[in-house]
């Protein structure tokens, strides 16, 4: 087999394995992407076989859910008895107790705890004071110089380690037949998937370490199969016989199902319920905001519209501009765009008019304080300054450490208002991401279709006088998994610079204009576009209005003032506390013993596509991402398009990330914070080595050890639109109708034309009632009755 073969081989396998997105931008993916073309259960076969993991619920998670209520107990006995199974729910449990997960000897043990050290040291990302010597000849050329120092192998000479990772291959392979070394890559690179996720991830994204210090999976594998020769290890995968418990992974799919299926009846119950009561006529809001889809905006806008008289509306939290943001606090470059999504432009700080003396000396503040931070992390870790460095500055530790832990609260209050001091200087500017300067102006065209696209998706027509895009960032200490609590939508960065360069963007005469002439959008000259930031953890809402013009100060002050108030009745609500909601919330963001500053977009369930009159009247607990649509003024369907190719894509991500983590947290998730140890800047393994971690903490999904907190459910979507404009766009996108069919994500349509009858897509095109007609007249007249009362 020649290298080139055999890397398309390596890479053909490699497909099966999810990426490992490092700390500074933990992504929430769905780590059996590769399997989307199949079946949901039969994915899950194949993957739990793999990877030695759960792939569907605990029996304990199985238990709460039905001895809760949330798995309907007459459906439950249903379904199981449409597909053949007559046990009681009862002795389902016993069953799949009896089938729990047990441990399987990990016959790549000693392998992989080799692997794992090398792995560690090459691919370091400045968190080393040593670093590994030869990385830029790339991970295999660079182990081999060093493997006669390891003490495992007992090597004495470089010449008897092959030269290239591709010998390595098929001498270590030689003697299997061709048809066993697919088995053979796919069982190796699934050994340590956390490690082998980030190598894809390096290479996929061809960040700057990969470029300088390239490794492959072609090299990974050549290093470890000269090991397992060397050693006398294990090569071949041992066959795992698991036809066993079939039957039994088949009535916890269908449990499963019921939970799934008596979440959707609740929803759309609510939602039923809600749009029954009558709501008051609509007259000019004072303000408009715009937040991310994300579920923990579902509680803030609820809370916002309660305290003035405001609209609220959803749109992904980038905005619709496709970025890679500069930040002027470190230099760095990081994507602030859905990771599916290639940068388009880049976007940077340049000073606001008549403010450039200040910007240029808070750009000196901050290198400044960047070469102390970068001074004092080398005094602690360097060898022969590390002792009297701790002996020196023990004291100053102390104290500090004495006032993080009894006064959180009161440190971040006190440094609230340097949070966002780069804004009150700065505004942003944006450029083609190219590196060809000829191309680098962005026209006026592309300037007002990013504004056009956002009013379009969200079926906007009229404006305030304030205008708010608010994205999202959290703000946590001492947390490893901090990023993965940002904007997922922008790569797990902070929303509040996409906010920032949209507001700006419409607010320029000539966009306006063009609009105007173009497309018919009328702003009115008094309507003024603001960027703001949401933090998560606070519900604090940032105004970045530096620039508002004073004919708006007294609305601004107005807005300002209610945003206040939202974030103490957001906060109370949100932490279950009658008062002081904002002080515990402000402590729980600067606690670095916080093992759970938020939740997250834990709890998420559902994707609501529709006004924001289909909400509104609920409380949907944080469990929806809400995106704004007005099916009405999409004559094409092109916006609903639009948001079913992204939006919908990502969501799903989102959800199976938390779905793979709740059910098997040591194999797909994080693992108890308690034992973290970080790795190279970019990850974490548990205790002193093995695997990297790729997914959420348990904190960040259960209440306690053993009480969930998340429940993993795959998304429902359901959109508010007629059920021919949704087929039409399926039958266009075989991707999304795929993933419809292999049950990836549920499918609801709300038709408008039908008197908002609800139903579920079923494969192949067929669309079945969620609620039958009995149970809508006994909601109908519960309503009734309701309504009588009241």
């Amino acid at each position: 087999m020649n290298s080139q073969h055999l890397n398309n081989s390596i890479n053909e396998v490699s497909r099966a394995i999810g990426r490992t997105w490092p700390l500074y931008s933990f992504v929430t993916s769905n780590p059996l992407s590769g399997y989307e073309k199949s079946a949901f259960g039969e994915a899950l076969e194949k993957a739990g076989k793999l990877l030695k993991a759960n792939i569907l619920p605990d029996v304990s998670l199985f238990r709460q859910a039905w001895e809760s209520g949330d798995i309907n107990n007459e459906a439950l006995i249903d379904n199981l008895a449409e597909n053949g199974f007559f046990e009681s729910p009862e002795l389902c449990l016993e069953l799949f107790e009896n089938h729990s997960k047990k441990e399987i000897e990990n016959e790549y043990h000693q392998v992989d705890l080799i692997m794992a050290k090398w792995l560690a040291a090459f691919m370091d990302e400045g968190l080393a004071e040593w670093q590994m010597p030869g990385r830029k000849k790339g991970f295999y050329k660079a182990w081999r110089d060093l493997a006669r120092y390891d003490n495992d192998f007992n090597v004495s000479r470089t010449s008897d380690i092959p030269e290239t990772s591709a010998q390595a291959i098929e001498e270590s392979l030689h003697g299997f037949s061709r048809d066993e070394y697919s088995r053979i890559f796919m069982s190796h690179l699934a050994a340590l998937p956390g490690w082998t996720g980030y190598i894809k991830h390096r290479v996929e994204a061809n960040t700057s370490w990969q470029q300088n210090f390239p490794i492959s999976l072609q090299d990974y594998l050549g290093v470890r199969f000269w090991i397992c020769k060397h050693l006398n290890l294990q090569i071949l995968p041992l066959d795992l016989k698991t036809s066993g418990n079939r039957r039994i992974a088949e009535m916890q799919l269908i449990w499963l199902k019921t939970w799934e299926q008596t979440w959707q009846k609740t929803l759309v119950q609510t939602l039923k319920k809600s749009n029954s009561s009558k709501t008051k006529q609509k007259k000019k809001p004072d303000a408009q905001l715009v937040f991310c889809i994300d579920t923990r905006s579902e509680l803030i806008r609820r809370h916002v519209e309660a305290a003035g008289n405001y609209e609220t509306y959803g749109y992904a939290g980038f905005f619709g501009i496709a970025m890679d943001y500069t930040d002027l606090k470190d230099g760095m470059l990081r994507k602030s765009c859905p990771p599916i999504v290639e940068s388009a432009y880049k976007v940077s700080e340049i000073p606001q008019k008549n403010r450039e003396t200040d910007a240029l000396q808070l750009q000196k503040k901050n290198q400044v304080s960047g070469f102390q931070d970068y001074f004092l992390t080398r005094m602690k870790n360097m060898l022969p300054s590390a002792f009297g460095y701790v002996e020196g500055t023990g004291v100053l530790y102390g104290v500090s450490m004495l006032a993080r832990t009894l006064t959180p609260g009161f440190l971040y209050r006190k440094s609230s208002g340097r949070r966002f001091q780069q804004e009150s200087l700065c505004e942003t500017d944006m450029i083609k991401n190219s590196t060809n300067r000829g191309l680098q102006m962005i026209s006026l065209e592309e300037k007002a279709g990013i504004v056009r696209s956002a009013f379009n998706l969200m079926g906007w027509k009229e404006f305030a006088p304030l205008v708010v895009f608010a994205g999202h960032g959290s703000h946590t200490a001492n947390n490893a998994f901090g990023s993965s609590l940002d904007c997922g939508a922008c790569a797990a960065s902070p929303g509040r610079n996409n906010a920032r360069m949209i507001a700006k963007l419409a607010n320029l005469k000539e966009v306006r204009e063009l609009l105007a002439a173009e497309y018919n959008i009328l702003i009115p000259g008094n309507t003024v576009f603001v960027g703001a930031e949401h933090n998560t953890t606070t519900d604090e809402i940032e105004l970045f209005d530096a620039q508002v013009p004073e004919s708006h100060f007294e609305q601004l002050e107005n807005l300002k003032k209610n945003l206040r108030r939202a974030r103490e009745t957001a906060t109370r609500d949100r932490l279950r506390t009658k008062d002081k909601g904002v002080q515990l919330s402000d402590i729980k963001a600067n606690n670095w013993s916080e093992t759970r500053p938020e939740w997250g977009l834990a709890k998420n369930a559902g994707f609501i596509i529709g006004p924001r009159e289909l909400t509104k009247n609920s409380n949907l607990d944080s469990r929806c991402f809400l995106h704004s649509y007005n099916w009405e003024s999409d004559k094409e369907g092109t916006a609903l398009e639009g948001i079913m190719q992204g939006p919908m894509v990502v969501t799903q991500w989102i959800n199976n990330h938390y779905y793979f983590s709740s059910v098997d947290n040591e194999v797909f998730g994080g693992d108890s914070k308690i034992t973290h140890n970080i790795t190279g800047r970019f990850g974490v393994v548990k205790g002193n080595g093995g695997d990297l971690k790729m997914g959420l903490p348990l904190q960040s999904l259960n209440k306690t050890d053993t009480e969930m907190y998340h429940q993993p459910l795959r998304l429902s979507v359901l959109i508010q639109a007629p059920e021919k404009r949704i087929s039409d766009i399926l039958l266009r996108n075989e991707n999304l109708k795929q993933l419809l069919d292999n049950e990836w994500i549920y499918l609801l349509v709300m038709d408008p034309t039908e008197e908002n009858r609800v139903k579920r897509y079923s494969r192949n095109m067929d669309w079945q009632p969620v609620i039958e007609k009995a149970e809508v007249n006994a909601a109908k007249s519960t309503i009734s009755e309701m309504e009588l009362v009241n």
